[in-house]
């Protein structure tokens, strides 16, 4: 068993859950931020000098992209080259299901892996549950009343933070873990205007879904601050949901944890708070 891990993106919203589940089973994990509490390490993927310390003495690492950046291969690859000459033995990637081996944004990172890391595990989850109630559709819940999205009545099995977090930990530190990348999803196919009757029937507001274009979508990534391109690649991961691009199930999270994932609904009713 790995017993020296490394997060990056510790504190974030799997990171954080990871973190939370090593303790529990007896194993501090090094937590890196790019502003970091005590007992945490310092990490900025900009910033290289940070990335010696962050790795020293450790055996497996928690690889989170870093944000808005669209080449993240680039961004990467130098703290794996490092890492690897360290002496790091396992890396576990945070991709996404949407994104396909050898696609773009974290696509490329994945190839990488498989064609050069000996020992690696790529988890690719659909939507997180938690995109609700920690993440920009909590805000539109709360001001608006509603979920913007352009994946028109595509359907998602959105998994729980916590479902990932647990498959995670396994990677991290079975050694036997063999090199993959598994689909992780929930247990249900909902779509954005299931998802606002589930919130309207157990949050304190009604929530409604209001379908946007691609264009307009993409728009309001831009507004927020993203680069156009990747505010535009974004948008179009939108629009194959639309087109049944995420309406799949798999019993990868059973698999390798060995209990069933979380549903929409038990999330819901646990977050409850995050919309009162």
């Amino acid at each position: 068993m790995y017993q020296s891990v490394l997060l990056t993106g510790g504190t974030g919203i799997t990171g954080s859950r990871i973190a939370a589940e090593l303790v529990g089973r007896g194993i501090k994990p090094r937590v890196a931020s790019r502003q970091p509490k005590p007992g945490q390490v310092r990490f900025d993927w900009l910033e290289a000098e940070t990335y010696a310390a962050a790795v020293e003495g450790i055996e497996s690492v928690y690889l989170i992209a870093p944000s808005g950046i669209s080449d993240c291969l680039t961004a990467i690859r130098p703290f794996l080259e490092l890492s690897i000459a360290a002496g790091v033995k396992r890396f576990v990637f945070l991709s996404s299901s949407s994104v396909p081996e050898g696609g773009p944004l974290l696509g490329q990172v994945h190839q990488y892996l498989r064609q050069r890391v000996p020992s690696w595990v790529v988890l690719r989850p659909s939507w997180f549950m938690q995109n609700f109630s920690e993440r920009a559709h909590r805000d539109t819940i709360l001001q608006q009343g509603a979920i913007f999205s352009a994946t028109g009545s595509g359907k998602i099995p959105f998994i729980d933070a916590a479902d990932i977090a647990a498959a995670a930990v396994e990677a991290l530190t079975d050694e036997s873990f063999p090199n993959s990348d598994p689909i992780l999803t929930g247990p249900d196919l909902l779509n954005y205007a299931d998802v606002a009757e589930i919130l309207t029937k157990l949050a304190v507001r009604p929530v409604r879904y209001h379908p946007l274009k691609e264009h307009e979508l993409a728009a309001s990534f831009e507004k927020s601050g993203l680069p156009q391109h990747y505010a535009r690649l974004l948008a179009s991961l939108d629009i194959a949901i639309a087109n049944g691009s995420e309406a799949r199930l798999t019993a990868e999270v059973e698999r390798i944890t060995g209990r069933k994932p979380n549903s929409f609904q038990e999330f819901a009713q646990r977050a409850r708070p995050a919309w009162a």
